[in-house]
């Protein structure tokens, strides 16, 4: 009888004790990696003799588009990633934005007010330009890519 007290009383300090062990056993179970930024990442397949007319678009306008986002803190960084090796069918090219935070539709919209007057375009004539450059490359692929760090 008195061993049966004792296990009881064992038990009872166990359970009145766990809720001050677990927030140790809960913090050294965290995921052992943080989330960064995300990068958004075009596949591009340039074709035969479109290397120079396309380099001249990416040099110009589109260094232009990604310098004013950066300005504005729309993004933290861009690169231009050129497959040295592409296997049948790759793209060619990458094109790579990184931003901390993803825009909401409200935010999207305000961006491309702000796009529109910085280019002195319509969004029309915008996706006309883009379709023009259908003649000398295409896109193959696009991704979203998170950065993770570890703790």
């Amino acid at each position: 009888m008195k061993m049966n007290t004792q296990m009881k009383m064992a038990t009872a300090a166990i359970v009145m004790a766990l809720p001050m062990a677990l927030p140790t056993a809960v913090h050294a179970q965290e995921f052992p990696l943080v989330a960064g930024d995300y990068s958004s990442v075009a596949g591009i397949y340039v074709k035969d003799g479109g290397e120079f007319k396309y380099a001249n678009h990416l040099a110009g306008d589109w260094t232009r588009v990604q310098e004013f986002a950066k300005s504005k803190g729309w993004i933290s960084d861009y690169k231009i990633l050129i497959n040295e090796y592409p296997r049948d069918g790759e793209p060619t090219i990458y094109l790579m934005s990184t931003f901390s935070n993803i825009a909401d539709a409200a935010e999207v919209e305000r961006r491309n007010k702000a796009y529109s007057a910085f280019m002195k375009s319509t969004v029309e004539q915008q996706i006309s330009e883009s379709g023009n450059r259908a003649e000398y490359r295409t896109v193959k692929s696009s991704m979203l890519l998170r950065e993770y760090k570890p703790r």
